[in-house]
């Protein structure tokens, strides 16, 4: 064990340290672990680093400590440095209990009976374990919260009388995923987002608005159907339009989500509807033995029944603690579609569940949807990558072997891949899109019909044609820069002179600038 200790790195799983260091905190824990237990463990998106020098400082993976931050040489303390610098990593800190079993946590009750963090890994061990540990109840001291907020996000407060610990976790044991209190996030969040669209909004015409939705709805359908590589007929792809317009009006559950599948599905209905009988997997498979190449390993169906419970109850938990919007639709949506609980239809759903939040919670107004799809759509790379980031890590810690039908068999335990993790990352992401919607998407539809129904005044001004070839004119005139090409014109518009069609192109370029 002493070695673990005193153990100097320039390297890490591959991670090069900015300088030599000695592994603390959860750094110290996971290669613990896997020296002792695991073959291997995700890893935090930062690990920690105490180093001789006296520079305390950050890179992208690494936080470096000074040797006055060092922990003793002992795992409680590097348990402590970990909640007091880290922050709280739920699967880390339950994979650890796991193995170590209570001691640790009565050892340092005992060392420290009144500790603020002693009492923090305390909680935590009972709540994340589900086990009552011998320690009597707290009769003194004052009460300390739980999650660092200036570290991570925090939920609503609950009060734990018995470790005198204010619990405001953003979740329940079930479902529980933490987001980093980043500068990125920070910013977004100071740039009151939802008051800029509910402003812009304000100022334009009713009917041109309603317009706008509703184009930006079918825009955003077609968008989440694309994502999935999917063209489905118009109906379909307006149907679900339909679907995502009334987002926020019902509540989430079980059954909105599997009545939601039906409109996602249409008429070819999959054999076994609603939550998976299966399990399930994101991938390919091998050209030649047919097996499975899996991308994403969905969770198991055993454990659907108590993630989704748990999923339900953290988005109620949510609501009521007044949760960053755009962040409780990450934490909701990405967590359900990185449970995968449907045999299709999961992206779209998790894709809807965004709509869902953000106007239900008041964020997005319902007379005007958020596009997200169409965000999403247009950075369909780093969407990938943000999904296949959380999923990749954690393949080799599933155990599985290839059935009959060429699917998988899970045969380890898996429950806590699925409901302890960092979702930074794709909060990170989702503000962004939110943001690129507000900021540019809206907008240039609205621009977009203003333009539209001036130029189609115009054109009617000059000539008589029926609505629908007004607009097939104006769609050529923008995909030709302005101009109506010959061959066109022959075919479409033979009935305009050259000076109508001239004063048309004089006018387009006037409206559109171009």
């Amino acid at each position: 064990m002493n070695q673990y200790f005193s153990q100097k790195v320039n390297s890490f799983h591959d991670r090069e340290t900015p300088e030599e260091g000695t592994l603390v905190g959860y750094s110290f824990l996971i290669n613990l672990l896997e020296k002792e237990y695991l073959q291997s463990l995700p890893l935090p998106d930062q690990l920690a680093i105490v180093t001789e020098k006296h520079q305390r400082y950050n890179t992208k993976y690494w936080q470096v400590f000074t040797k006055r931050h060092k922990p003793k040489d002992n795992i409680g303390s590097h348990l402590v440095f970990a909640l007091k610098y880290e922050g709280i990593d739920l699967f880390l800190l339950k994979t650890f209990f796991k193995y170590s079993g209570e001691r640790q946590i009565i050892e340092l009750m005992k060392k420290e009976p009144t500790g603020q963090y002693a009492r923090r890994l305390w909680f935590l061990y009972e709540w994340l374990m589900g086990q009552r540990l011998q320690i009597a109840d707290l009769k003194t001291g004052s009460y300390v919260e739980l999650l660092n907020s200036k570290l991570q996000y925090p939920g609503l407060t609950i009060n734990s009388t018995r470790h005198r610990i204010k619990n405001n976790l953003p979740g329940v044991p079930e479902f529980c995923p933490l987001i980093k209190r980043t500068e990125k996030l920070e910013q977004f969040r100071a740039k009151g987002l939802s008051s800029t669209i509910e402003k812009g909004l304000s100022k334009q015409d009713k009917e041109l608005v309603r317009r706008t939705a509703a184009f930006l709805l079918l825009k955003d359908s077609r968008a989440s159907f694309a994502i999935e590589g999917e063209y489905p007929p118009s109906l379909r792809a307006r149907n679900w339009g339909k679907a995502i317009g009334q987002a926020g009006k019902k509540e989430l559950s079980i059954l909105e989500i599997e009545r939601l599948q039906h409109l996602v599905i249409g008429s070819k209905k999959l054999k076994n509807m609603g939550i998976r009988k299966n399990e399930g997997f994101i991938g390919e498979h091998d050209r030649e033995t047919l097996s499975p190449i899996p991308d994403h390993i969905s969770a198991k169906v055993q454990d659907l029944p108590i993630l989704m419970a748990g999923l339900m109850e953290t988005n109620r938990l949510l609501e009521k603690a007044n949760y960053d919007p755009v962040l409780a639709a990450a934490t909701i949506a990405f967590g359900f579609v990185f449970i995968h609980p449907l045999s299709d239809g999961n992206g779209r759903i998790h894709r809807y569940i965004i709509h869902h939040i953000l106007a239900k919670s008041g964020y997005a107004k319902r007379e005007m949807i958020f596009p997200v799809s169409t965000a999403i759509l247009e950075r369909i790379g780093e969407y990938q990558n943000i999904l296949e980031s959380h999923s990749h890590p954690r393949l080799d810690l599933i155990k599985w072997k290839e059935t009959p039908d060429h699917n998988l068999k899970i045969h380890n335990e898996t429950i806590d891949l699925y409901r302890y993790y960092d979702l930074t990352p794709q909060a990170e992401f989702l503000y962004e899109c939110v943001e690129d919607t507000i900021i540019r998407i809206i907008p240039e539809e609205l621009d977009y019909l203003k333009k539209y129904d001036r130029m189609s005044y115009l054109i009617n001004e000059q000539v008589t044609l029926p609505d629908n070839k007004v607009d097939l004119l104006i769609k050529l005139l923008i995909q030709n820069s302005g101009t109506l090409s010959k061959a066109k014109r022959q075919k479409e518009f033979s009935e305009l002179t050259t000076e109508e069609l001239m004063k048309i192109e004089m006018d387009y370029k006037e409206i559109w600038g171009k």
